[in-house]
């Protein structure tokens, strides 16, 4: 598919996946492709993706996966490796569906490690890099509880209304991602093997106070990666640097995308 509308929905698999295209489009320029959080969706990236545009020349192409935005709903509970199945299944059917060339993923908390898995299980060499902004490879205590908690702020605060304002069926959103991770059998869920077979660099951001995950998952991908792997401690943020430290997190993105993409393969961001 080439030359996609600014905003719209692409059908794969059988769901209608709602999607955000910042020009120019996949044949003229490196893609950085947008996995969102848990809770995520294109609209909650807010402006990060126009900024990341403007600071990259890239293109910039941001979907909800299924049961998350504007896209279709999913069947719950959800199975305990839909971040697998989406890495595995889905993933690849969108990256050509959009006509990807060439570029780099960048996922947040569930999207970073969606990221991680693709890149594992697939020597593409259509990409060019990783951007993993609080990604999870292990489950954590710190994870679970800070996850049990949202549960009850989500059935006991007004948390449930302000994410329907980015989510058409917001229950199904929330508890397809609460419901998998608070589920016992998650504790062993377990990424950490794809880590050895990534073949591109890799740029881990994490929030110093990220209330969802510790420097444990940034000290396992430097065990386990056999890539370059990037670290950057962001100050004063928690589990979404983006939105609480944009400005320390945009400059960290550009720098390394421009590493990683390279003015020779057409990247035209803002001047140096």
């Amino acid at each position: 598919m080439t030359n996609l509308t600014p905003t719209g929905f692409l059908s794969i698999d059988g769901a209608s996946l709602e999607y955000k295209w910042l020009a120019p489009q996949a044949a003229d320029a490196p893609t950085i492709v947008m996995l969102h959080e848990g809770l995520g969706s294109v609209g909650l990236w807010g402006d990060f993706p126009e900024k990341l545009q403007q600071a990259t020349g890239a293109g910039i192409f941001a979907y909800s996966r299924a049961g998350y935005g504007q896209s279709s709903p999913v069947a719950l509970p959800r199975p305990l490796d839909y971040m697998q199945r989406e890495a595995l299944d889905v993933l690849p059917k969108l990256l050509d569906a959009i006509g990807f060339k060439r570029g780099l993923l960048l996922g947040h908390s569930d999207g970073a490690s969606i990221a991680t898995i693709y890149a594992g299980a697939h020597q593409d060499h259509r990409l060019n890099g990783l951007v993993l902004i609080a990604p999870h490879f292990i489950v954590e205590d710190i994870s679970i509880k800070s996850i049990a908690a949202i549960k009850t702020t989500f059935e006991t605060t007004d948390l449930k209304v302000k994410l329907a304002r980015w989510h058409k069926d917001v229950d199904n959103a929330f508890y397809g991602w609460n419901g998998a991770w608070l589920d016992p059998k998650f504790r062993d869920w377990d990424i950490s093997e794809y880590l050895a077979y990534i073949r591109v660099p890799i740029m881990v951001l994490q929030g110093a106070d990220d209330q969802y995950g510790t420097l444990r998952q940034v000290e396992i991908a430097q065990e386990e990666c056999y890539c370059p792997v990037d670290l950057n401690v962001i100050p004063g943020a928690g589990h979404s640097p983006h939105r609480e430290a944009p400005a320390a997190t945009l400059e960290a993105v550009e720098q390394f995308a421009r590493a990683a993409l390279r003015e020779d393969q057409g990247l035209q961001g803002r001047a140096a």
